[in-house]
């Protein structure tokens, strides 16, 4: 396989380069885990545990999104708190999906999913005023708490593209602004990434040169994207973050 005829050196290098260009990508909208899952099936590892070390390694790229949204999110922690049981569920059923049943089915849909989210997010600012009526503390945060249980599960089984599904989620359930949302993001993905990081440490299955260097690297691009966004216009991040989410799908489906 090419991952053990490559040297050591130059397989570090290109984990490191990916794990910051998905950091990048997931300070700014999500869809990280696209460019680490594809880079390690080049390199020749299994597709099982691609996507299990992808999962652990990106987990610092959030932790800048979190630093750099800090104001905004000092307000919305108890909703953070009370979404905490939902991601607990919905990751652990996924990641039990991942490694106990067939992935072929549920991976058939995974860009569908990715495009249906992106809509979603385009159409959210006039999707919220037509729903506005429903009021926030009622229908709108009901359907945000399963909605969470369905993406939670999502992203414990495979998670790319998961911030955009986050922000779709929120965007038609919370009436914030897109910092505070994009806060929201990286808070929530960083507690489902971590609760299905553990899993996957527990059950093994990681490539560990991988998972290291993707842990660097993640945390350098996390930090690097999410300054990035803080110096663009509402409208422009909306653009990116659509971008990316028609770009994962694309290249799911021609997969």
């Amino acid at each position: 396989m090419l991952a053990t005829s490559l040297p050591i050196g130059l397989r570090l290098a290109i984990y490191l380069a990916a794990g910051i260009a998905a950091g990048i990508s997931n300070g700014i909208a999500g869809g990280g885990t696209f460019i680490t899952f594809p880079t390690m099936l080049a390199l020749g590892v299994p597709a099982l545990q691609a996507n299990v070390s992808s999962s652990v390694g990106v987990l610092p790229s959030y932790v800048g999104g979190i630093r750099g949204y800090r104001l905004e999110l000092t307000r919305r922690w108890p909703l953070v708190r009370q979404l905490l049981p939902a991601c607990l569920g919905g990751v652990s059923l996924g990641a039990a999906l991942l490694l106990l049943g067939s992935p072929g089915t549920f991976r058939s849909i995974v860009p569908w999913l990715i495009l249906t989210a992106t809509v979603l997010f385009a159409l959210g600012p006039w999707l919220t005023k037509r729903i506005a009526h429903l009021g926030h503390h009622g229908l709108r945060m009901r359907a945000l708490h399963v909605g969470m249980f369905v993406v939670s599960i999502y992203g414990g089984y495979f998670g790319a593209g998961l911030g955009i599904m986050l922000l779709a989620l929120m965007g038609l359930t919370l009436p914030d602004d897109l910092d505070t949302l994009q806060g929201l993001r990286s808070a929530l993905s960083t507690i489902i990434n971590a609760i299905a990081a553990l899993i996957f440490l527990v059950r093994g299955h990681l490539v560990i040169e991988a998972v290291v260097m993707l842990l660097l690297g993640t945390l350098i691009g996390g930090y690097l994207g999410t300054r990035l966004i803080k110096r663009l216009k509402p409208m422009t991040v909306r653009i990116l973050i659509c971008c990316i989410g028609i770009g994962t799908a694309i290249n799911l489906l021609l997969r």
